[in-house]
């Protein structure tokens, strides 16, 4: 079995089409797991909503997702991000926001735990540091964590009791070891590790490895789409910076 791991999409259909398209020339894959936040941001919420729901899929559910059907306040938001929310809630039909509001904010897939932010706030936390690295695996029942949120790649390996932050470097295969860990394959629809490009990730049950890929998308012409919405221009601009 071969999951395409995917985090992070942001109504970014361009990069989401990209990344599908890398994935079948790279193997291809049987399952999409999905690590929330599909919609926020960008400008093609429902498209991309129906996209991923063609393929046998897994999915969590993401802040932003909870937004846009009401489930959180989005006045918590930044300016930004509180405009595209409240504009996304306006995109969706009946059908996507039932989608959305059916996510677990939790799954689990064999020896994997899929979550958007931690184990200790499924929503909310960015799991960036020891502290929030040691509070998910406190409380983590399998052998590893696949999260997203704070659309920055990275694994982060257990090791004697205590957290060891590495790269997840592109287009290494990595071996999955009995080490319990961590990790974060990066935002499809809008990174924010200065580099522009999709990131996303494969994971092999059969040969118990995981690559991380990246991959170019058509970035103008989502930004044409987001200024014809009159989305905010700061979202607009990140995507061509990786911020």
């Amino acid at each position: 079995m071969r999951a395409l791991i995917l985090s992070d999409i942001h109504a970014n259909l361009e990069a989401l089409e990209a990344v599908v398209a890398d994935a079948q020339t790279c193997g291809g894959f049987d399952v999409i797991w999905c690590l929330g936040d599909t919609v926020g941001y960008g400008p093609d919420p429902g498209p991309c909503i129906d996209r991923i729901r063609e393929f046998d899929l897994v999915a969590v559910a993401g802040n932003h997702d909870h937004a846009a059907i009401g489930l959180i306040d989005a006045s918590d938001f930044n300016e930004s991000a509180k405009i595209a929310a409240n504009w996304t809630a306006n995109q969706l039909d009946h059908e996507q926001k039932e989608f959305l509001a059916s996510l677990p904010l939790v799954a689990v897939q064999d020896t994997f735990t899929l979550v958007h932010g931690s184990l200790r706030a499924p929503i909310e936390e960015y799991l960036l540091d020891r502290n929030s690295a040691m509070g998910t695996l406190a409380i983590l029942e399998t052998q590893y964590c696949l999260v997203g949120h704070s659309h920055i790649p990275f694994r982060c390996l257990e090791i004697d009791g205590d957290v060891d932050f590495c790269d997840f470097t592109e287009d290494e295969l990595i071996e999955m070891t009995n080490n319990r860990q961590i990790v974060n394959p990066g935002g499809v629809g809008q990174p924010r590790d200065r580099n522009p490009r999709s990131s996303y990730a494969i994971y092999d049950s059969t040969e118990n490895n995981l690559v991380r890929h990246r991959v170019d998308y058509d970035i103008l012409k989502t930004q044409r789409k987001m200024v014809a919405a009159d989305l905010p221009s700061r979202l607009i601009e990140r995507l061509g910076h990786g911020l």
